[in-house]
C-alpha cells in the first residue's frame, strides 16, 4: 500500500442515522457520513482532495509542495500535516498581511513545519498569473503547487471516491459544502445520474457556480441533478453569529455530532432548514457528509460550544 493511503483509517468511517423529530414529521430520511472519524488532523475531505496531489509530488521527487489558502483554512493544516508525514517540506501562501497573532490553524500549520508566506488579497486573487507562478517557483525550488482548497482534477477525482464508502444507490440527494467547489464536483462525478447533488455555498456574494463548474463534469447530464444554495453563509466565510451557535450546539445535543462554524454547522443548518421548508419530497433518503474540519473551532471563545 502507498504511503499516502496509509495516512487514514478509512474504515472507522461510518453513515450515521440522524433521528430528529422534524425529520419523521417530514418522511424525509438523512444518513451523515462520518468522514470527520478519518483522521484526527486531516479529517474529513481533505484527504480525499490532497491524496492524489501528494502521490504525484512523491513520484515525481518533488521536494516542496505549495498550497494556498486563508487564515482559518483547513487546507492548509492538512496539507502541511501530509506533508510533513510524507517527507515532503511545505509552503502555505496565506491571503493577506501576517497578523499579530496567528489563528489556531495557522499555528498548528507551522507546527507542522509549514513556512507560512503572506501576501496581499490582491496578490491572492491574482496567483494563478504565469508571473507570479514563476516567481513562487524560483523561491521555493523544486516545488509542485497544489491549489487552494486541492481545487484541480486530481481533488475532483480524489473526492469522487469518497461515494466508494456507502452504498450509494441507497440515496436521492447527496449533500455537501461548498467552498472551492472541489469536493462537490467530485460527488457529482461519482455519484449516480439521477441522484441529485445539493451544495451548500458558504461563501457570500457569489455568482451562479454552475456555468463555471460545467467543464468539470464528466457527463454534462449531471447538470440537471446539481443544486447550490446560497442563503447560508451566515455573513460569508467563517463568518459566524449566536444563531449559527446556538444551532450547532442543539444539534450536538440532539445527535452527539460536533460541527464547525465554517462548513459543517452551515451544512447542516441548511439541511434541516430545507426539509423544514418542504425542499425534499417526502420519501426521499439523503446522505449529507460531514467534511470534519472541527479543529477551526478552537479559535472560539471558551464556552462558545457545549463540545
Amino acid at each position: 500500500m502507498h504511503l499516502v493511503e496509509k495516512m487514514v483509517n478509512k474504515q472507522l468511517v461510518t453513515a450515521e442515522t440522524l433521528k430528529l423529530a422534524t425529520l419523521k414529521q417530514n418522511k424525509v430520511e438523512v444518513e451523515v457520513l462520518r468522514l470527520d472519524k478519518i483522521h484526527e488532523v486531516i479529517s474529513g475531505n481533505k484527504w480525499f482532495k490532497l491524496k492524489n496531489y501528494l502521490s504525484h509530488a512523491m513520484l515525481h521527487n518533488y521536494r516542496t509542495v505549495i498550497t494556498f489558502g486563508g487564515p482559518y483554512s483547513n487546507h492548509i493544516v492538512a496539507t502541511a500535516w501530509a506533508a510533513n508525514r510524507t517527507g515532503l517540506h511545505s509552503v502555505g501562501v496565506i491571503r493577506g498581511e501576517r497578523p499579530i497573532h496567528l489563528s489556531q490553524s495557522l499555528q498548528m500549520a507551522a507546527h507542522f513545519g509549514m513556512h507560512l508566506k503572506f501576501i496581499s488579497r490582491s496578490s491572492f486573487q491574482n496567483r494563478k498569473e504565469a508571473a507570479n507562478v514563476l516567481a513562487l517557483s524560483r523561491e521555493f525550488k523544486n516545488s509542485y503547487l497544489i491549489e487552494e482548497g486541492g481545487f484541480g482534477l486530481p481533488g475532483i477525482q480524489g473526492s469522487g471516491e469518497i461515494l466508494e464508502l456507502v452504498e450509494k444507490a441507497r440515496y436521492s440527494h447527496i449533500l455537501c459544502a461548498i467552498g472551492t467547489g472541489t469536493m462537490f464536483l467530485g460527488l457529482a462525478n461519482g455519484s449516480d445520474l439521477k441522484q441529485q447533488i445539493t451544495g451548500i455555498c458558504i461563501l457570500k456574494g457569489m455568482p451562479d457556480l454552475m456555468p463555471g463548474y460545467k467543464d468539470w463534469l464528466e457527463s454534462p447530464d449531471k447538470m440537471d441533478y446539481c443544486r447550490i444554495h446560497y442563503d447560508y453563509h451566515f455573513g460569508g466565510y467563517a463568518k459566524k453569529n449566536q444563531l449559527l451557535f446556538n444551532f450547532m450546539n442543539r444539534f450536538y445535543a440532539d445527535t452527539a455530532i460536533r460541527t464547525d462554524f465554517v462548513y459543517t454547522g452551515k451544512l447542516f443548518y441548511a439541511a434541516i432548514d430545507l426539509v423544514n421548508k418542504k425542499h425534499f419530497p417526502a420519501g426521499s433518503r439523503l446522505l449529507v457528509i460531514h467534511s470534519g474540519g472541527l479543529q477551526g473551532n478552537l479559535s472560539l471563545p471558551k464556552g462558545t460550544l457545549n463540545f
